[in-house]
């Protein structure tokens, strides 16, 4: 036990040297960190929202407007399909739950519900399922009356898809504003949890999240005015839309989207060069630049309305053909205003509207208060434990303070390499390990004792206690850091961190004592060729 091979004393040193080179970036600063070398580690730990202060939101999204928005599309389906076969229907009309249609002649039942089955598809099940689950239920009720359901398992993946798509995309919109290191994860069936440490402007992010940012380019309709739609005479393919904030006359808009939001591939803020105000320019993809081409060409001179969320932000009128696949959107916007409305555009719209559940907003002053309770409650510990050592073990004890403080620095180390993020619990963690980082050389030493109290020579005593002692120490760690692993697959957030600083103290405790603190003895065995040993 006590003898190493040259290539193993090569990569204890080496990894026990690299782990204190990467924490070493978090004792200074990083303007002093910018000016170094390339090739000198850099990365420093991310504080987290408990400790650097910042925003933290519980999103929920909508389950019934991802339903109805299904139910809305499913019913042009049914429109197109009944008019191929030109079977006759009336009393067409979705809900937020189904879509009802009544077949006129009940001798086209049979063919009209072909051609309704043909509209649902299988889904995705386990390997075990006795049938194929498909995504729509079609019952046949009485008089001609068909009725269109989406299964409970479609409902779920539609769900649990929608959840997953708006979290991709808050990611993007957060990133947009330039923070480092958020914390977005699914919570429950459709919740969302958001943590962005270092944002001192929580409104601004509430703003950002709480648009579903859905973009449509549609016709203004010139062929009634706002007052006659004001009194209910509107056409059946126009609706009346009200502009945002601020804006009391409506406008009649047509309800036909002639180019969406999806086709964008890039949105800008800027300023006008004739009025000098904000805008915000965006560009579409190949297909999207031909059809707004193809419509404000065949509509010169009719106004065209940007909708935003069901709001009109600007009507202009065409004044010619924009055929190269760019426009501007102006609105009296303000330059933060227009800054976010690009950020929104270029991160995409949500599947579904979102609201707040829950919203704290934690200070850096409290962020601060923690990381010196911290590092007070780390200190105190660090030092009884270096007492108690060198009192109880005397030379060893010095030799396992020296594996502690490694300890500790590969543990920040590590945490670094990782660009983990350090909370308030993964400081309660480390300071756990610094407790438990000597426990594996108590057992040794007491092993140790043992050894020479019954007559052995202090070679063969540290020979034994080692090898004795690591099966008990080994046993201890591994249920320990099943606990933490089942902690960090069970919980989020805080408790998270906190099984993480446990897991890597765990691995680094076991290698300094096991390893590293075993160089050092054998190392000052061959040297002085002791009588006795000094435990």
């Amino acid at each position: 036990m006590l003898y190493f091979a040259r290539w193993k004393i090569i990569l204890t040193i080496a990894v026990s040297v690299l782990g204190v080179l990467f924490a070493l970036p978090n004792l200074v600063s990083k303007t002093t960190l910018s000016a170094l070398p390339d090739w000198v580690p850099a990365q420093q730990i991310n504080l987290g929202l408990d400790l650097r202060g910042g925003s933290y939101l519980l999103l929920e999204v909508e389950a019934s407007a991802v339903i109805a928005e299904r139910m809305d599309s499913l019913k042009d389906d049914v429109r197109g399909a009944l008019r191929d076969d030109r079977i006759g229907y009336t009393g067409l009309r979705a809900t937020d739950s189904e879509v009802r249609v009544r077949i006129r002649d009940t001798a086209d039942m049979p063919k009209a519900l072909e051609k309704l089955g043909a509209l649902s598809s299988p889904l995705q099940t386990n390997l075990f399922a006795a049938a194929a689950v498909r995504d729509l239920v079609i019952e046949e009720g009485e008089g001609g009356l068909v009725t269109l359901t989406m299964s409970e398992p479609a409902v779920k993946q539609r769900i649990r898809s929608a959840v997953e798509q708006s979290i991709e995309i808050v990611r993007r919109r957060i990133d947009e504003l330039g923070t480092t290191e958020p914390t977005i994860q699914r919570q429950g069936t459709a919740r969302i949890l958001v943590q962005v440490p270092g944002l001192d402007d929580p409104a601004r992010l509430k703003a950002i999240l709480g648009q579903t940012a859905k973009l449509a380019f549609r016709l203004v309709d010139v062929s009634v005015s706002t007052a006659q739609a004001l009194e209910g005479r509107i056409p059946p393919d126009s609706e009346l839309i009200y502009g945002e904030a601020g804006q009391s006359e409506p406008y009649v808009v047509k309800r036909r989207v002639m180019v969406s939001g999806e086709d964008l591939v890039d949105a800008q803020p800027g300023f006008s060069q004739q009025t000098n105000e904000p805008i915000v320019t965006f560009r579409f993809d190949t297909s999207g630049a031909k059809r707004f081409g193809n419509v404000t060409q065949n509509n010169v001179g009719r106004p065209f309305a940007i909708v935003l969320d069901n709001k009109v932000i600007s009507a202009p009128v065409i004044r010619e053909p924009i055929l190269g696949g760019t426009g501007q959107i102006s609105g009296g916007f303000s330059v933060e205003e227009a800054n976010d409305l690009a950020i929104l555009l270029r991160a995409g719209a949500l599947p579904a509207p979102m609201h707040i559940l829950e919203e704290r907003t934690v200070g850096p002053g409290l962020g601060a208060d923690s990381i010196a309770a911290g590092e007070i409650a780390a200190t105190i510990g660090a030092v009884a434990v270096v007492v108690f050592m060198v009192v109880a073990y005397g030379l060893f004890g010095l030799f396992a303070n020296f594996a502690l403080i490694v300890n500790v620095m590969m543990i920040f180390g590590v945490l670094s390499l990782l660009q983990a993020t350090l909370t308030l619990p993964g400081i309660a963690g480390i300071v756990l390990t610094i407790g438990m980082a000597v426990d594996a050389n108590v057992l040794i030493f007491e092993r140790i004792r043992e050894e020479m109290a019954a007559g052995k020579t202090p070679i063969s005593a540290i020979e034994t206690g080692y090898s004795r002692a690591i099966g008990t120490i080994l046993d201890a760690n591994i249920t320990t850091f099943i606990a933490a692993f089942i902690l960090f697959q069970m919980g989020s957030g805080p408790v998270r961190g906190f099984a993480v600083t446990l897991a890597i103290g765990i691995i680094t405790s076991v290698f300094t004592a096991v390893t590293l603190t075993r160089l050092v003895v054998s190392v000052w065995i061959r040297r002085t060729r002791p009588k006795t040993v000094p435990i």
